[in-house]
This record gives structure tokens, C-alpha cells and sequence, in this order.
């Protein structure tokens, strides 16, 4: 399996993904000129357009390697050689997920540093009224490119799935959509508003709630930008159902691809 990570990764390189993320990172030089139309809250918003910057590619990135890697594959007859070989179909599936995991959390790297250069040259030009928490910005960039794998998992899901590349990519936009979207239908259908709804709906609400992923656990923004100490307890626990559900998910995917018929 170290084989084929190592060959996934060589294949992004090759494909110069990581020189595009490191042209899109020029987007950064721009933030401090944006951050200066905020009269009164400049390095506040340097924080939220670099972290939201960070989300955006981290997010491409789940979507587009983690949906077309496997199809590409398949296009070019790649899977059938590597599969000749003494390798089961799910130890390949999990060295593509891997080696795009690994990929990720060099991109979140790369882009966090980008970030958190740029957030310490605006806060030395114009000092916060609150002191800037570096751990919390670190942590709401680790935990994004901890989502984005997770979201890679689902991604290669589908493409075990499909032969083409449509259902992995809106596949996985539609999980990123709905993921982030479960937390506030839950808290709606919890609140006194949501007691208006017959029971079924609200049983099936809740139902559907601890079914589908919840992204909304792994966006700390607002610990970020407003210096709020993040629960560690918490993110603990978030870490942990990101490991537990993504392997579900990768199990699930490598049976389903164990049974597929390659034509």
C-alpha cells in the first residue's frame, strides 16, 4: 500500500496540482490591501478571508482529487496493471484515499503558514483590541483540512461507485452541502419554533442528523477570529468521529469496489 500512496502523490506533483494551490496562495498578498476597508476591525478580518481562503482550496481539492483520481485510473487502464499485481482492490483504494490525505494536510501546511504570515503582518500594522489567538487559528486550519479529508473519504466512495466522474464530484458536493447544513436542521427542529412539526418529522429530523456527517463540528472561525479558547474535550470527540465515519465510509467503498466489474 506504501507503493501506491507513494505513486498517488507522485501523479498530483506530476499533474502540477501543487503549483496551482501555490499560484492560487498569491490570492493572500491581496488580503491585507481587503483588510484595510474594515475601518475598525482590520486584523479580524484578515483572520476570516484567511481562513476562509484556506477552506475554499482545501475544499477544491476534496472534491476534484478525491473524485477523479480513481476515474483517471480507470480511463487510462492504470487500475487493471496495479491490480494485476499481489495488491487487493481495497488496499489500493486505501492508498489512493491516503495518498490524497496526505496531500491535504501538505496543502493545509503550505497554506496555513501563507496565512498565518499574512495575519501577523496586518496585526502588527494595525493592533487588534483583543490579543490575536495563534492556537485557534492553527487549530480551525488543522480541523478544516481534517473536514476536507473527510470529505475525501465520501468522494472516493463515490467513485467506487461510479464509472464516471459526475456522481463523485456532485456526489460530493452534495455531501459537503448537506454536512453543513444537518447542525442548524437539528437545532431548529430541537427548538421551541421546531415543536410545531409533526412527530414524525422531527423523529426522522433527528434521525437523519446522527446519520449524515456533520461539518459543522469542524468549523472554528469564530474561535479564530474572536480569540475564543476552543473546548479540546470537544474536538477530541470531533477528531474521533472524523477517524470512525471515514473509515465506515472507506469500508464500505473498498466492498463495493471489491465486487465491481472492470471493463
Amino acid at each position: 500500500m506504501n507503493t501506491i500512496i507513494g505513486i498517488t502523490l507522485k501523479g498530483i506533483f506530476r499533474d502540477r496540482v501543487f503549483q496551482g494551490i501555490l499560484t492560487a496562495s498569491l490570492l493572500f498578498l491581496a488580503i491585507p490591501s481587503i483588510s484595510t476597508l474594515s475601518m475598525r476591525q482590520v486584523t479580524e478580518l484578515s483572520i476570516t478571508l484567511c481562513l476562509s481562503l484556506v477552506s475554499f482550496i482545501l475544499l477544491l481539492l476534496a472534491v476534484f482529487l478525491g473524485g477523479t483520481s480513481l476515474w483517471k485510473d480507470i480511463e487510462r487502464r492504470y487500475t487493471f496493471s496495479v491490480l494485476s499485481l499481489p495488491v487487493t482492490r481495497g488496499h489500493y483504494l486505501f492508498g489512493r484515499f491516503a495518498g490524497i490525505a496526505i496531500f491535504m494536510l501538505l496543502t493545509a501546511v503550505v497554506l496555513g503558514a501563507a496565512a498565518l504570515l499574512v495575519v501577523l503582518f496586518v496585526s502588527s500594522g494595525y493592533p487588534p483590541d483583543r490579543p490575536v489567538a495563534w492556537g485557534a487559528i492553527v487549530a480551525a486550519i488543522g480541523f478544516d483540512a481534517l473536514k476536507s479529508i473527510f470529505l475525501v473519504a465520501f468522494a472516493v466512495f463515490f467513485s467506487s461507485v461510479s464509472t464516471s466522474f459526475f456522481l463523485p464530484i456532485f456526489g460530493t458536493i452534495a455531501v459537503f452541502l448537506i454536512g453543513g447544513a444537518t447542525q442548524q436542521v437539528y437545532d431548529y427542529v430541537t427548538s421551541p419554533s421546531g415543536q410545531t412539526l409533526a412527530a414524525p418529522v422531527r423523529q426522522l429530523a433527528s434521525a437523519l442528523y446522527y446519520a449524515l456527517p456533520n461539518f459543522s463540528a469542524f468549523d472554528l472561525q469564530v474561535n479564530a477570529i474572536y480569540a475564543l479558547p476552543p473546548d479540546y474535550r470537544g474536538l477530541l470527540l470531533t477528531a474521533g468521529y472524523c477517524a470512525v465515519y471515514s473509515a465506515f465510509v472507506l469500508v464500505a467503498a473498498a466492498a463495493i469496489f471489491s465486487r465491481r466489474e472492470m471493463k
